[in-house]
């Protein structure tokens, strides 16, 4: 073997046999509702698959593929937050207006995305020992999706959580009801641009209920009337 030839086998990539033939096996039961895949070697493997197939997709990997263990299904927000990051005090000004601060570019992660919005799921075979996560774009203006509930139970109040958080909607889905926040509440806290009240009326950290220390409060001349006794 040449020289040449040694350091091309060096520098070879380390493969996943076991992630890559789900990502191909995935493709052959769904064909190209498999958009495209990012795997970490050794570790994990996610795979974003078409909004209209997402029902498709579960059933493919439930049945199949056999994974029948449903971890869960949130959401992403990429959109970078308008009033920055969450521990800045500037957000203050920000929203008042008094600083024109422009937004960051949108980027994604793994697997990558074509909106601000992505529905994300795990589910995991447990005898074959393997998982994946599956992403889907949901739109931006009126993100939605097929609920999962026929093909996961377990979907229900994960859906319903997104939904409040979130703003996503699931067709389909039996009862998509709030689980948290009163029933006329208004907006979707998990949003970037939902506006935390608390900051903006008062600076990093907000609003919170604290009390003082035993004696912070106490008037100087009692302590000095307790030295005094003593």
């Amino acid at each position: 073997m040449s020289s040449n030839e040694v350091e091309v086998a060096e520098e070879a990539p380390p493969t996943d046999e076991l992630r890559e033939s789900l990502v191909s096996r995935l493709t052959e039961l769904v064909g190209d509702a498999v958009l495209e895949h990012h795997i970490v070697v050794g570790k994990d493997v996610w795979i974003r698959v078409k909004n209209e197939a997402w029902v498709e997709v579960g059933n493919a990997v439930r049945v199949p593929m056999g994974a029948r263990f449903f971890g869960f299904v949130s959401a992403i927000d990429w959109m970078p937050s308008p009033y920055g990051r969450s521990m800045d005090s500037a957000v203050d000004t920000i929203v008042k207006g008094a600083t024109d601060k422009p937004v960051p570019e949108m980027v994604t992660g793994y697997a990558g995305g074509e909106s601000r919005f992505q529905v994300i799921a795990r589910v995991t075979n447990l005898k074959a020992g393997w998982s994946l996560n599956l992403k889907t774009d949901v739109g931006d203006a009126e993100p939605s999706v097929a609920s999962w509930t026929q093909v996961y139970a377990g979907a229900d109040w994960h859906e319903r959580e997104v939904f409040e958080m979130f703003g996503i909607n699931f067709v389909g889905h039996p009862g998509l009801r709030k689980i948290y926040l009163p029933g006329d509440f208004e907006g979707n806290p998990m949003r970037k641009d939902f506006p935390l009240l608390a900051r903006m009326v008062k600076p990093w950290p907000g609003i919170v209920d604290t009390e003082p220390m035993p004696g912070a409060n106490e008037p100087a001349d009692a302590a000095s009337s307790e030295e005094a006794v003593s």
